[in-house]
């Protein structure tokens, strides 16, 4: 590789994206974002070189992104990630073929480490213990298979045409930023505007964690010379209904816990947890958060920005 470290990251605004900044910095990297509209709230961000308006699912685009920046490294989180709709969606079949172009164009532009963001929905979750090594890959959504599918593919790809290639995937998070419409920053937007905060038995085993962990984990395998999947998540089990119930505790409002009150899937696996061990060893990883420093983290942004928003709205 060369001395410079040019990193560009697909998918900068999202939930994971705009952590990654500050571990990039923190590594050294120029650091170049793609947004598919300008004025997006990633510009003007300290330490990053320029923002790029792109559409990724254009591969014309894509292509003279790539002619541009001429990145060393490429961080690839862009995809489809409404909840609720992802799992089923048919714009992962876009992605797919999004993100093998982007593969290509990086490639032939003289890039040498391309590393892409999956999720625990690639494994077979009848083992619910997800080991890189031993777990098959053998997904029962679209989204998953539509991951797996592109990681198998770049992955031959990159042995074959000499590219480092690397695999981050990803469990369940949670942290600021997240979609409001997702488990933790629902329950906790509920309670702090006193309000009822249902859910489902709760009593899914699954791996959690604080969005910053995650993105510093990638951040980590980036800038790494490893190759191949790696887990990024904690390696600990924990029942839904304890996140819920630390989460009332951590609000003040137990009371307006309702937990029960929505069915659970019918098709939910009583646990899903990774296998941790290749990311410690190999990396040298593990997480600053604990389950409840997460989540106190997370309550603590949800009111500040609860009463930045109401201060907006006075003014």
């Amino acid at each position: 590789m060369t001395d410079i470290k040019r990193v560009l990251v697909t998918g900068a605004s999202g939930f994971i994206g705009r952590h990654v900044i500050a571990p990039l910095r923190e590594r050294g990297y120029e650091i170049h974002l793609t947004s598919s509209r300008a004025g997006a709230d990633i510009d003007g961000i300290e330490g990053v070189s320029q923002v790029h308006v792109a559409d990724l699912l254009d591969a014309d685009q894509s292509r003279a992104l790539m002619g541009a920046v001429k990145p060393s490294h490429l961080l690839h989180l862009a995809w489809i990630v409404k909840p609720g709709e992802l799992i089923a969606s048919v714009e992962n079949l876009d992605w797919i073929s999004a993100s093998l172009s982007l593969l290509r164009s990086f490639h032939e532009a003289g890039g040498q480490r391309f590393v892409g963001v999956g999720s625990c929905y690639e494994y077979d979750w009848a083992y619910g213990y997800c080991s890189e090594e031993l777990t098959p890959t053998n997904p029962d959504t679209l989204y998953g298979a539509s991951k797996n599918a592109f990681r198998q593919v770049a992955e031959e790809y990159g042995r074959t045409h000499d590219l480092d290639f690397a695999w981050a995937r990803v469990f369940f998070l949670y942290g600021p930023h997240e979609n409001p419409n997702r488990l933790a920053s629902s329950l906790i937007l509920s309670l702090l505007r006193r309000q009822e905060a249902k859910s489902s038995h709760g009593l899914q085993i699954r791996d959690y964690m604080h969005v910053q962990d995650a993105a510093d984990g990638i951040a980590t395998l980036l800038d790494s010379a490893e190759t191949g999947a790696f887990n990024i998540a904690t390696g600990q089990a924990p029942r839904i209904r304890d996140i819920v119930e630390t989460i009332g505790r951590e609000a003040g409002a137990e009371e307006l816990l309702r937990i029960g009150v929505l069915p659970a899937r019918k098709n939910d696996t009583a646990l899903v947890v990774a296998d941790t061990q290749k990311a410690s060893d190999r990396l040298g990883f593990t997480p600053r958060f604990d389950l409840l420093g997460g989540l106190r983290h997370t309550i603590s942004w949800w009111k500040a920005e609860l009463e930045r928003n109401a201060h907006q709205t006075k003014e």
